[in-house]
């Protein structure tokens, strides 16, 4: 049966348009339609979701590998210095109470909203237990900012995140962002864990410096004055009843300037500060954070792992990764080295960015090898420790993958980890620093079998 001639021309002037963007180069960037993608319609093989998705991909992105190594890649670490880490979790086994084990992750966007880290916290602390959430910033500094277990609820705040700030200062806490208001303002943090014992304050001294009261309901659990002569960095602690759900923080009189609370148990543990800022790039780090308030931040928190994790959106600049980024990234070490000498340093690759090619498919931005090489040189010139997140994903290309894959791992921007795509990620961390302390533990068994003997 034929088809109507209007119907017939409607089809072929249709097909005409979609083969025009391939026939005619000029229009290469407004393709709609991948001719490749056809054979898959006509694919009938049962694609239903697998109940491990996780591992389903690794398993497709690198085939060639047996299932049970498919997902470790090692942390390079020639110089042991991630022994400081491994010693902080051994120790920590050994003391039932108070003894955590304290790790600072600095990220970019995905870090925002806690993920990677909230899956490589959640695995950490199964395994070498529950020192608390670690810190969260006092209200959102972007609608998608969220933390696993954790809601924010602020207002009455200005907020100046270290990357996009008019305060020159420098001035922004270890969580490079940073909140000023007067009298009103308020956030109140809500915990699905009722667990934490203590809370504690970050805020800015300074003269004139207003107070602040910590509720929880309509029981006042304490006041902080922020008023000093001498501008610095202040932290309150405060003992949180059990069984808290819900704490909230309100400016009785202003000014004051705020960073930040930490959460933490009194019993042994991992505490895993997540700390994203959008936009984010090493520059964070290297310039915009002063040096000697950061020293000071850094020295109070007395992390025994940093791990900075920078590269996605300096990618996009190719000038900047090549004769910039190595700078920059030797600048923080220095820094972070000096004001922790004892900390473990962890530079940890930025993920696969996927960007449309000429041709149209999804393939990995230039500049991404460079950049991983670039850091991987580093972190071996500087005595640091390296993990590729780039190749342990599965290198050139997984973008693309990613972006086909059911469940698809990354969102449309080719960026951004999908839920899924996320926990790939924070597993892989997490598994390479679990290889890389029971690797440490058999250094001190032999040590130990090898003093029995003399």
């Amino acid at each position: 049966m034929a088809l109507p001639l209007k119907t017939t021309l409607t089809i072929v002037a249709f097909g005409g348009m979609l083969l025009l963007t391939d026939l005619v180069p000029a229009l290469q960037h407004y393709k709609v339609f991948d001719w490749r993608t056809v054979p898959k319609v006509l694919d009938f093989v049962d694609r239903r979701p697998s109940a491990a998705p996780e591992q389903a991909e690794q398993q497709r992105l690198r085939p060639e590998t047996e299932p049970l190594k498919q997902t470790r890649y090692p942390i390079l670490d020639p110089q042991r210095q991630m022994d400081h880490f491994y010693n902080a979790i051994h120790r920590a086994a050994s003391h039932p109470e108070g003894a955590h084990v304290k790790v600072l992750h600095y990220g970019d966007s995905p870090t925002t909203a806690d993920m990677i880290t909230a899956d490589a916290r959640k695995l950490l602390q199964k395994q070498f237990g529950d020192g608390g959430h670690g810190f969260t910033l006092i209200a959102k500094p972007w609608a998608w900012y969220a933390h696993d277990g954790v809601d924010l609820n602020g207002q009455g705040w200005t907020i100046d995140p270290a990357n996009q700030s008019s305060a020159k200062d420098g001035i922004f806490g270890i969580g490079a962002v940073s909140f000023r208001a007067g009298a009103g303002a308020q956030t109140t943090l809500r915990l699905k864990d009722k667990t934490h014992s203590a809370i504690e304050l970050a805020y800015w001294k300074q003269p004139g410096g207003g107070q602040l009261r910590l509720l929880r309901g309509e029981e006042d659990l304490g006041v902080i004055r922020t008023d000093s002569e001498t501008p610095g960095s202040g932290f309150a602690r405060f003992e949180l009843p059990a069984g808290t759900s819900e704490v909230t923080l309100r400016v009785m009189s202003g000014p004051v300037r705020l960073f930040g609370w930490s959460l933490e148990k009194a019993r042994s543990g991992v505490v895993y500060n997540s700390l994203g800022v959008n936009g984010a790039y090493v520059s964070v780090l290297a310039k915009f954070m002063n040096e000697a308030h950061w020293r000071e931040q850094l020295a109070h928190y007395d992390p025994d792992l940093v791990i900075v994790n920078y590269g996605t959106n300096e990618s996009m600049y190719a000038q900047f990764v090549d004769y910039a980024s190595e700078k920059e990234i030797r600048e923080v070490v220095r820094r972070i080295r000096s004001a922790a000498p004892k900390a473990s340093i962890l530079l940890m690759s930025p993920m696969d960015r996927g960007q449309r090619m000429a041709a149209g498919e999804i393939g990995t931005v230039p500049t991404i090898p460079r950049l991983v090489a670039i850091q991987r040189r580093v972190a071996t010139e500087t005595g640091s420790a390296f993990f590729n997140t780039f190749e342990a994903m599965g290198g050139v290309g997984t973008m693309a993958r990613w972006y086909e894959a059911e469940p698809r791992l990354v969102g449309a921007d080719f960026i951004h980890p999908m839920p899924g795509g996320a926990r790939i990620v924070g597993g892989l961390l997490y598994q390479a620093l679990l290889d890389g302390y029971n690797k440490y533990k058999l250094r001190l068994i032999q040590k130990t079998m090898v003093a029995g003997r003399r």
